[in-house]
């Protein structure tokens, strides 16, 4: 079968130089917001904060942001920003009762949409001065993010971006979140294909120009497995240890990969 008809079956969007154009304006942003936390996330602030300084950031350029509203299991998305703090791994819900301390990490994933396209990314940070082992596990997990994009490319199998990922953060001792995934993106958050952050290399479908994919590294200190909270939004490790977590939204071309969520 055609590889374009076989996307077409599967419901994986193939974009258009001119969708990419758009998705690239919305990532610009994205990646623009999370280059400037990394100015403003210092001890004393509340994850509120954050979430309050990315929406004005977004609103003040006329876009609107991905996440708010985001349907859940029983409750849309509160914020416009997840800020997950030390043992949560994802979607975590910004308050102003949860202030920041020195020795915390930090973990920000944000989404603008833009003439109706999406840009998603996340990145996680040091608050303060933290500790040896905390810093080994974001270098390790930007560094997974890194690896599994140097193989988003055209005829690799989306088997090669996963185990990429995987083996960077188990090679270092960590362990990668399996119940939680990078995905498709384009006029939706969340499109074809999924993206686990564990595989073979060389299975799964063969990537093509035009595919646009949201890779995201999920690592545990400790084991994989997780859990969801009281509020049906914030996910955190099962056994109490540290996540970090790391995104970009990056689009497959005849030249090879580009990021556009990257400044």
């Amino acid at each position: 079968m055609d590889d374009k008809l076989f996307f077409k079956k599967q419901n994986i969007e193939l974009k258009t130089a001119e969708e990419i154009e758009k998705m690239r304006t919305a990532g610009r942003v994205v990646g623009e917001i999370l280059q400037k936390l990394s100015e403003i996330i210092t001890p004393g602030i509340t994850t509120k904060d954050i979430d309050i300084f990315s929406e004005r950031y977004i609103k003040s350029l006329k876009m609107v942001p991905a996440f708010l509203g985001v349907k859940g299991v029983s409750c849309p998305f509160p914020a416009s920003a997840c800020v997950s703090v030390n043992d949560e791994v994802v979607h975590g819900i910004p308050n102003t009762s949860h202030v920041l301390k020195s020795g915390d990490i930090v973990s920000v994933d944000m989404g603008v949409i833009y003439e109706g396209y999406y840009g998603d990314a996340a990145m996680t940070y040091a608050v303060g001065g933290i500790s040896v082992a905390a810093a080994k596990l974001l270098k390790v997990t930007e560094l997974s993010l890194q690896k599994g994009i140097k193989q988003a490319l055209s005829g690799k199998r989306l088997g090669d971006i996963s185990y990429a990922v995987q083996k960077t953060a188990e090679d270092a001792g960590f362990s990668v979140v399996r119940d939680f995934v990078g995905h498709g993106i384009g006029r939706s958050l969340h499109e074809d294909p999924q993206i686990p952050n564990f595989g073979r290399a060389g299975t799964g479908i063969k990537l093509l120009p035009g595919m646009v994919l949201a890779i995201e590294p999920m690592v545990n200190a400790g084991n994989y497995e997780v859990c969801m909270v009281d509020d049906n939004w914030t996910v955190v490790t099962k056994d109490g240890g540290l996540s970090a977590h790391f995104e970009h939204t990056v689009a497959i071309t005849e030249n090879g990969c580009e990021i556009l969520t990257k400044v």
